[in-house]
């Protein structure tokens, strides 16, 4: 069994910290890790239909998502993604960050949720994990965008399929974005 031996805090910014983590491995091998961690995110694939019932047997190219555009500085370009924040108010449910990502990002609310899973974002460097969710019956409210990329954040409607297609293109190549939408494509 790998044991940490000790954890010491390299810097702190935002919601993360960076953390250097001295281990024993179980033939007694120290070693040292760095990593990020994160209080996680969530992320909300839009699924343009009134319930999930009616994602029974229906092709998706007849069902519409919603995506993002958002600037990653990472990358330093513009990327779509599913609608998404991180979990950085403390003791929020996950669906309640989801629900309010998806107004503050998209615009839109939901009656019907439903979680698909939960996916680590990049083990070897961070904890973070981003909890997926779908949503269906939706209704438009107010857009509270923050900060500067979101204040120049595009929404793109596009079906379910052709934002697939888009994946397998590498035009798209979010990865709780690829997952997101292969987990709702499989709801049918």
């Amino acid at each position: 069994m790998f044991r940490s031996r000790r954890r010491r805090t390299v810097h702190e910014w935002a919601v993360w910290t960076l953390v250097e983590d001295h281990l024993e491995s179980p033939s007694g091998q120290e070693f040292v890790r760095t990593y990020v961690d994160s209080p996680g995110a969530v992320g909300v694939v839009v699924v343009d239909v009134p319930s999930f019932d009616e994602l029974r047997g229906r092709d998706m190219a007849a069902v519409d998502t919603v995506l993002v555009s958002q600037h990653r500085a990472a990358f330093g370009e513009v990327m779509w993604e599913i609608p998404a924040g991180m979990r950085d108010i403390a003791d929020e449910a996950a669906e309640t960050t989801a629900r309010r990502e998806l107004a503050e990002e998209a615009g839109l609310v939901a009656e019907h949720w439903k979680f698909l899973g939960v996916m680590a974002s990049a083990p070897g460097i961070t904890n973070s994990t981003v909890e997926i969710f779908a949503c269906c019956g939706l209704a438009q409210v107010a857009v509270e965008r923050h900060g500067p990329e979101e204040d120049h954040m595009e929404l793109r409607r596009l079906s379910v399929a052709m934002a697939l297609e888009e994946c397998r293109r590498g035009h798209i190549t979010d990865a709780k974005t690829i997952i997101g939408l292969q987990w709702v494509a499989e709801l049918r």
